[in-house]
């Protein structure tokens, strides 16, 4: 009687959690719909530019490019982390949890994104935002490596996360779990890196 009644527990359970994740895969799904509904002409060339910008890490590659040329030995620490943790969180986010976790792309041509925001839609899945991971890394990295950073910094990769949903390639969801992601590499990167530093 009592495995029928753990049993019993379990199913319940499990059923829960699946209603759960309908539930918030709809609230993301109204959320993304609510964004594309709101005319935003003055904004969707510039989110457009920024979301291909943070193609490939250009931006963040960038960054760490003046810092290690113009920061000094501080600069070129922080610069060093942080395109480590880009690396970590665009390995987890793209190669590891994309194949675990195959989400469709959003339907934004069902869902009238205005055309004047599309960027090219990538033909990976849609959870998580790499480019949203790899923001949050970067961010979370070199803003921990020199504070004055941090707040500019993730600035600009809230920006970038928001154009990834603004222009029609990633829910909502999707970005929230990169810049998770890209926090997690951010320490796992430092922490490394503080290991065979103290060798």
């Amino acid at each position: 009687m009592t495995k029928q009644l753990a049993a019993s527990r379990s199913r319940r359970g499990i059923s829960e959690d699946r209603r759960s994740i309908r539930e918030l895969a709809a609230l993301d799904k109204a959320i993304y719909e609510s964004i594309a509904a709101v005319p935003t002409p003055s904004l969707d060339r510039n989110l457009a530019r920024l979301s291909d910008a943070a193609n490939h890490s250009k931006i963040w590659l960038l960054t760490a490019g003046v810092l290690a040329a113009f920061g000094g030995r501080r600069g070129r620490n922080a610069a060093v982390v942080g395109v480590a943790s880009v690396g970590i969180a665009s390995a987890v986010s793209n190669i590891a949890l994309k194949r675990v976790f195959p989400r469709r792309r959003p339907d934004r041509e069902g869902v009238t994104v205005p055309a004047e925001r599309w960027v090219r839609m990538p033909v990976s899945g849609s959870f998580p935002s790499g480019h949203t991971a790899s923001a949050f890394a970067f961010a979370s990295a070199v803003g921990t490596a020199i504070p004055p950073l941090s707040l500019p910094l993730h600035v600009a990769a809230a920006a970038v996360a928001y154009s990834r949903i603004h222009t029609g390639v990633h829910y909502p969801g999707d970005t929230i779990a990169g810049a998770l992601i890209g926090a997690a590499a951010a320490s796992v990167a430092r922490h490394a890196l503080a290991r065979r530093t103290a060798r």
